[in-house]
């Protein structure tokens, strides 16, 4: 659950935030020891994404819900909004084991409690991160400082044209850009964390260097460069012949061509990597594969690296909860562990449904549609 590709990354965040790192530590060990020797069975998790909402403001063309290829906007959803009385019953039902919460969506921020949303994890002392599209960050950024949020996570894909291009509205770029300023040259003291996200992608892999100074520009304390997630249809069809019960429909948003030439993305990759002392941020490629794992990566469908284990350990650490409170373990299956509005999370978490599907992908490894999902890499 420690793989040594991400231990510089991962050091790097433990001096930013210490208290957080040992926190962190003493629960991902207590992971490790549960996965070796109960597996079908959890701690109480490190990490909880709230999903607040599945709207979103933005159409970005590679988002695998809203995007060109997108599951969401295909979808009639019941119930697209966490109600607030909602959020606030699973924020009180966890708040005795400290998870790390993640505010995510669709768009967070188009949720109209989302600042009553972040004090009230704030006011039960748990660490905050939201992560963004940055659209209605100017709006909000006074009151995210004043929340005492930990940290905010902001996607964002190139400079002013390669942006506004991918997220399809001229003047974005400027826009978020104005929103960020306000946190990073507003805050008293480090927190917000302010992170930027660079998906690669078809449009913007041979710019990526220019995003150093944009980060620079925009006072970010870090950038993540994310390798494209994708999938092909014989890996969601294999899935679903082998486990049906999955319901890995979800998946169908990261079926795609890459079409990304890795010579002239090892080339960009080269270059960042050799201005990086010229930066005083963290600089990251994740996953941070090396010149050849990266040509296989983009041009061999059904390839998976050697230098990672291969084997998900995400459902003994981390847990997604959707906007119906249903509690499930990976954010693209449709498979509920149970609903955590109707019943006590703890029950949820190591419930029958949590251990029949820890116990299979302890024996799996991982699944086909898996191939290429960030938190394989991550554990």
């Amino acid at each position: 659950m420690f793989p040594a590709k991400n231990l510089k990354r991962n050091l790097i965040k433990f001096f930013q935030q210490p208290g957080y790192g040992i926190r962190v530590l003493g629960k991902r060990l207590k992971a490790v020891f549960f996965y070796r020797l109960k597996p079908d069975f959890a701690p109480l998790p490190e990490a909880l994404t709230l999903f607040l909402t599945h709207n979103c403001n933005l159409r970005c063309k590679m988002c695998g819900q809203w995007g060109d290829a997108g599951v969401t906007k295909n979808k009639s959803i019941k119930e697209s909004t966490m109600d607030f009385e909602k959020v606030k019953k699973i924020i009180d039902n966890v708040a005795n084991f400290k998870p790390n919460i993640t505010l995510f969506g669709g768009e967070p921020l188009l949720h109209k409690n989302i600042i009553d949303i972040v004090s009230y994890i704030k006011i039960k002392k748990m660490h905050c991160l939201m992560i963004t599209n940055a659209y209605l960050l100017e709006e909000y950024a006074d009151d995210l400082i004043e929340t005492g949020i930990d940290e905010i996570n902001i996607s964002i894909d190139g400079p002013r044209n390669v942006h506004d291009s991918i997220r399809g509205i001229e003047g974005l770029f400027d826009k978020i850009s104005a929103g960020i300023k306000k946190i990073t040259y507003g805050r008293d003291g480090p927190k917000p964390l302010i992170n930027l996200q660079t998906t690669i992608t078809k449009f913007n892999y041979d710019k990526l260097p220019d995003m150093l100074e944009v980060a620079k520009d925009l006072g970010a304390d870090s950038i993540t460069f994310h390798n494209l997630i994708y999938l092909t249809h014989k890996d969601i069809k294999k899935t679903k012949k082998e486990y049906p019960f999955l319901k890995p429909e979800d998946w169908e948003g990261f079926v795609m061509e890459p079409e990304i030439d890795p010579g002239k993305l090892i080339d960009s990759l080269s270059e960042i990597n050799a201005m990086k002392k010229k930066y005083d941020f963290m600089i990251n490629v994740y996953p941070n594969f090396n010149k050849e794992e990266i040509r296989k990566y983009y041009t061999e469908k059904e390839w998976f690296p050697e230098s990672y284990k291969g084997k998900c350990q995400s459902p003994w650490i981390c847990s997604y909860i959707f906007p119906d409170g249903s509690l499930h373990p990976c954010l693209n299956f449709g498979y509920s562990l149970g609903n955590v509005i109707e019943e006590d999370f703890k029950e949820v978490w190591n419930g029958k449904k949590a251990r029949k599907f820890r116990e299979l992908l302890k024996k799996e490894g991982r699944f086909s549609v898996c191939r290429r999902c960030t938190e394989i890499f991550r554990y």
